[in-house]
């Protein structure tokens, strides 16, 4: 097990970034357990299956996409749960009061953010549509779709901050960066992994991919960063991707 280090009131962010609740990232300085290199690797690879499983497994329709959806999220947290044993769950924090609003805050936030640079790379490079809500028909076709994209935009958190913590793991504990160092290059460097898992979607636009959907990670990840809860962070996503979803769903219903 590693030895557990404790980050000072020097190494934090300001209010503004961190709350000052004194609550640090679990696992990479040991708390509440540590992961060695060899299990954080094995963790990396996890969520790497889990999105081969959500990528590669037929979805005819929304129904069926469940499955490899559930699969996004439960391969990493069945891995995360043989390598941290009873702590896997410390991703994941009570939700509060304030941790509604702060999804609230954070999907607003996004929802401006992603739009104004939308519009941008639309101008400049032009802008590939997302397919996601293509040939919703029925009740039941709708309930799918809004679970399945709830359970996946968990997945899609797990695959962005079990990464991000890796990245604190070898940047502090193996490299010699400072924490606050080693938290903005885990910020940028999983907002392009993330984007480049986005690339198929949006017909290989690159500028789409690394200027609006890492965009909008940055975004996103901050709720992680301030919080320290996946919960959070999730459900900043959730209204996010719903806001964005929901009109196409009901015209489509209004005109079908």
């Amino acid at each position: 097990m590693a030895e557990t280090l404790h980050a000072t009131p020097a190494d934090r962010f300001g209010p503004w970034i961190e709350r000052p609740d004194g609550v640090d990232f679990p696992y990479y300085a040991g708390e509440p357990v540590g992961l060695g290199a060899v299990r954080w690797a094995l963790a990396w690879l996890a969520v790497a299956a889990g999105f081969a499983a959500l990528v590669l497994l037929p979805e005819p329709d929304n129904v069926a996409a469940l499955v490899p959806r559930a699969l996004f999220v439960v391969i990493p947290l069945a891995v995360l749960a043989v390598l941290a044993r009873p702590y896997w769950s410390a991703l994941f924090r009570p939700v509060r009061g304030r941790d509604l609003l702060t999804m609230a805050g954070f999907a607003l936030l996004n929802l401006v953010v992603s739009t104004l640079l939308g519009l941008l790379v639309a101008a400049v490079f032009g802008a590939s549509a997302n397919a996601a809500t293509d040939g919703i028909d029925g009740a039941v076709e709708v309930l799918a779709f809004y679970l399945g994209t709830g359970i996946q935009l968990v997945g899609e958190e797990l695959f962005t901050v079990i990464p991000f913590l890796a990245l604190l793991y070898f940047l502090t504990r193996r490299g010699t960066l400072s924490r606050k160092s080693a938290i903005v290059v885990a910020w940028l460097a999983t907002a392009v992994w993330f984007a480049a898992a986005h690339l198929p979607t949006y017909d290989w636009n690159v500028a789409q991919c690394f200027i609006v959907i890492g965009g909008a990670r940055l975004v996103l990840s901050l709720a992680w960063i301030r919080t320290k809860n996946l919960w959070v962070c999730s459900g900043a996503h959730i209204l996010n991707d719903w806001a964005l979803f929901t009109p196409s769903i009901v015209a489509a219903a209004a005109l079908g």
